[in-house]
């Protein structure tokens, strides 16, 4: 259905430095850099980050979040602890999630923005 999402951040380095970790763990990679935007995909962009001089605030209790799909679970542990280690937030450690599939297996974090991130990787049934 998207071809695409962006969002506004306020420090482009600072967000450079966590999605270069955070996504290379899952297999995508940054395509694409200007002194304003950073673009991630795998074969083309499908993530665009942009400075903005006014970012949306994000807004936890709004139910908004991006999920990118792992390729395993080491994949989905990997970018949770990149997250942590690259400023990210904790909001879900990598586990299984039942409530959502007995296949379903995520991890959650909070990027240094306030954006709600997950990975997903479906457990083979």
């Amino acid at each position: 259905m998207f071809d695409h999402v962006s969002i506004g951040v306020k420090d482009l380095d600072r967000s450079l430095r966590f999605y270069d970790a955070i996504l290379t763990p899952l297999g995508y990679e940054r395509l694409s850099k200007t002194d304003t935007v950073l673009g991630y995909g795998s074969d083309r962009i499908s993530l665009w980050i942009a400075k903005a001089e006014h970012p949306v605030p994000a807004d936890r209790s709004s139910g908004l979040h991006f999920c990118f799909i792992a390729p395993d679970a080491a994949a989905v542990d990997a970018f949770h602890a990149a997250g942590i280690l690259n400023g990210g937030e904790d909001n879900g450690l990598p586990a299984l999630r039942p409530e959502y599939s007995q296949f379903y297996y995520a991890g959650f974090i909070i990027d240094p923005d306030g954006y709600r991130l997950e990975a997903f990787f479906k457990i083979p049934e």
